[in-house]
C-alpha cells in the first residue's frame, strides 16, 4: 500500500457537473450531486441506453485486465481512473495475480477524496494514486510515486478507458499526442488498453449529447473508428482488434443490447 502524496485540502467543485460524478451516477453510484444528476439526466433522456453503455464499458475494463493479468503483465498504469467502484482495476489484477503493481492517476478532487479506497492492495502487491492531469503526460510519468510503485523498464499495461472522448484537438490533434508520450515511456512489451465515444453508430444522439457536456462545461469529442485505430500506431492489436465494447473477448454470449446501447470502440495492442 502507498499514499497518494497529494494535499488533503479538497475542492469538490459541487457546483458544475464532472464526467467521473456523471459517469458514477450511470452505474448507479452514490458519489454525485445535483449537478452531476441534472447533466446525467439531460443526456439520458437523448440517450436512454447511457447506463447500459457505461456498465458495458465498465465490464470491458474488467475483461481487459484479467486477460492482460492471465498474459503476464505486473504492472498497471491506469490513467484517468474516475470514482472508485468495487471492483477496481488493482482488485481484478491481483486476484490474477496477486504480486500485480497498479498507478492510477486523475486530477478529478473527488477522486482524491476516495483515494484510500484505491490503495487497499494485496499485501504481495503495491498500488498508488497519482493526482495529476492526463493531458500534460509529463506530470504524470514525473511523479515520483509512480517511478516508487512501477518499474518502467518492465512493461506496463497502460489503460486509458472512457478518457480521450473528455480531449479536444482543438485544431491540433492533441489527444494522439497525448498517447503518443505515454506509448514512447514504456518498453517493449506493454499494452495499450482503450475504450473511446463515437458517432459512428448513433450521430444524432451523440451530437445531443456533446452539447450537453459542453453546456456543463465538460470538453467532449467522439472519434471515428479511424481515428479511434490510429491511436494505436506502431503497436500490434490484440485479437479481435478494434470492435465495439461488448464485443472484445465477451466471457459468454453477447446479452441481447437496446439499439444503439454501445457506442465506444475498444482495442487492445502491445509494444512490439
Amino acid at each position: 500500500m502507498s499514499g497518494s502524496g497529494a494535499d488533503p485540502v479538497v475542492d469538490l467543485r459541487l457546483d458544475r457537473a464532472h464526467s467521473a460524478r456523471m459517469y458514477d451516477w450511470y452505474l448507479g453510484g452514490h458519489t454525485n450531486f445535483a449537478a452531476d444528476r441534472e447533466a446525467a439526466g439531460k443526456v439520458l433522456a437523448v440517450y436512454p441506453a447511457a447506463r447500459t453503455a457505461a456498465r458495458l464499458t465498465r465490464q470491458l475494463t474488467h475483461r481487459v485486465t484479467r486477460f492482460l493479468a492471465r498474459e503476464g503483465m505486473r504492472q498497471f498504469l491506469d490513467i484517468g481512473t474516475g470514482i472508485p467502484t468495487p471492483p477496481n482495476l488493482h482488485e481484478v489484477a491481483q486476484e490474477v495475480r496477486p504480486e500485480a503493481r497498479v498507478v492510477y492517476v486523475d486530477n478529478d478532487p473527488i477522486v482524491l477524496a476516495h483515494a484510500a479506497a484505491l490503495l487497499r492492495s494485496h499485501t504481495a502487491g503495491r498500488t498508488a494514486y497519482v493526482q495529476a492531469d492526463a493531458t500534460v503526460p509529463e506530470s504524470v510519468l514525473r511523479a515520483p510515486l509512480l517511478h516508487a510503485t512501477l518499474d518502467l523498464g518492465e512493461p506496463v499495461a497502460l489503460s486509458l478507458n472512457a478518457l480521450l472522448h473528455f480531449v479536444t484537438d482543438d485544431g491540433c490533434d492533441r489527444a494522439h499526442a497525448i498517447v503518443e508520450c505515454f506509448k514512447s515511456a514504456v518498453p517493449s512489451g506493454s499494452t495499450l488498453a482503450m475504450t473511446h465515444a463515437t458517432a459512428d453508430l448513433t450521430p444524432t444522439e451523440m451530437a445531443r449529447i456533446t452539447e450537453i457536456y459542453v453546456r456543463a462545461g465538460t470538453p467532449f469529442q467522439s472519434r471515428s473508428k479511424a481515428e479511434f485505430t490510429r491511436f494505436f500506431d506502431g503497436w500490434e492489436l490484440v485479437e479481435p482488434g478494434v470492435v465495439l465494447s461488448h464485443a472484445w473477448r465477451p466471457d459468454g454470449p453477447a446479452e441481447p443490447l437496446p439499439p444503439g446501447a454501445d457506442v465506444c470502440y475498444a482495442a487492445v495492442a502491445r509494444k512490439p
